[in-house]
């Protein structure tokens, strides 16, 4: 888990604090609905579940038996969305969001075809790329390591644990989710600064 010392210079933004809002709402309807899970998660194409839907919902849908999955995701959602949000405007950072999750989640059904994904975690390590690419030099702890580590070197240590993750047998991470989302958002990030649009 990483812990800033780069510390967000205001209070959450806008459509951060909606989108957190939602996750929160969507989380305590799972937990109120059981079966409400398993309308939101993602399926692969192949199996029959797969709904046009699911490319969006997936993305506001925790684990219900684990409280780390959101809690870590929207502490995430937090604090790279802010400051992208302040940068790029609220328009263009929610744009963004939505691609890296919904490409997150194209490469997690087209990959995987077993299982069902749910979590923001594909698109908040689009974010995590953005923030990387555009404030590489900023420092964050990463317990249990004793020293900051700048976000450049953050994302290629997320991004080398899910390789490692999803070729040493995945578990229930979807840790190609994760790596279509960011590889997504460093896209977006290189084509908007050589179109010139990479701020408002």
């Amino acid at each position: 888990m990483a812990y800033n010392s780069y510390r967000p210079s205001q209070s959450s933004t806008p459509v951060v604090l909606n989108l957190i809002i939602i996750n929160v709402i969507v989380f305590v309807a799972q937990l109120v609905f059981k079966d409400l899970t398993s309308y939101l998660a993602l399926y692969s194409y192949d199996t029959g579940l797969f709904k046009p839907y699911q490319l969006v919902t997936h993305m506001f849908a925790h684990s219900p038996n684990n409280y780390f999955h959101i809690i870590f995701n929207m502490y995430a959602l937090w604090l790279f969305g802010s400051s992208l949000e302040r940068l790029w405007g609220g328009k263009r950072f929610l744009i963004f969001y939505f691609i890296c999750g919904i490409a997150a989640g194209l490469t997690q059904m087209f990959l995987v075809s077993q299982g069902a994904a749910i979590g923001a975690s594909g698109a908040i390590m689009g974010l995590l790329a953005a923030f990387a690419y555009t404030f590489p030099n900023i420092q964050f702890y990463i317990l249990p390591i004793p020293f900051p580590i700048k976000a450049k070197y953050l994302a290629i240590i997320y991004a080398a644990i899910d390789i490692f993750g999803q070729f040493s047998g995945g578990g229930d991470v979807a840790h190609f989710a994760h790596l279509g989302g960011l590889v997504m958002g460093l896209i977006i990030c290189i084509i908007w600064k050589k179109s010139g649009k990479s701020r408002y």
